[in-house]
């Protein structure tokens, strides 16, 4: 995967912070008003998101949390277990995780647009790679091992 150029770069949890609020149905206007005062829900998933981070930094800055939301960002660096947060938070897939040393890497199925969507995202040194059980499986993994 070759860096975006252009986007906006965040950080992994702000990047679940936000696709945590569009899970729940918020549209980009929502997004967008999230500094103005409004009700922020109260997460009772297994993140326990803490959205005052997000509005906070939409208040700290402006132009590149509207340019996340309305032109989409990359995170700045994943790790093994954030992608596999990232996919379960903004797809709402759970992928199975390979730890084992050497061999590291998330395996999910996906659709042509969720692996678009996907690798619009990772950052600079991950990839996605076919699966080889089945069409649709694809693994993520470290460009370097």
């Amino acid at each position: 995967m070759t860096e975006t150029s252009g986007k906006v770069k965040l950080s992994q949890w702000d990047a679940l912070l936000l696709e945590s609020l569009r899970s729940l149905g918020w549209e980009s206007g929502q997004l967008l008003g999230i500094t103005s005062g409004g009700e922020l829900p109260v997460d009772e998933s297994e993140f326990h998101f803490d959205y005052q981070q997000l509005a906070a930094f939409a208040a700290e800055q402006p132009e590149e949390y509207r340019r996340a939301v309305t032109d989409g960002y990359q995170i700045k660096y994943n790790t093994i277990r954030g992608i596999r947060s990232w996919i379960a938070v903004a797809l709402g897939k759970e992928g199975q995780l390979e730890l084992e040393e050497g061999k590291e890497a998330v395996e999910v199925a996906l659709t042509d647009a969720e692996k678009s969507r996907l690798e619009a995202v990772l950052s600079f040194g991950w990839h996605i790679i076919s699966g080889q059980a089945e069409a649709g499986v694809y693994r993520i993994e470290p460009i370097q091992r």
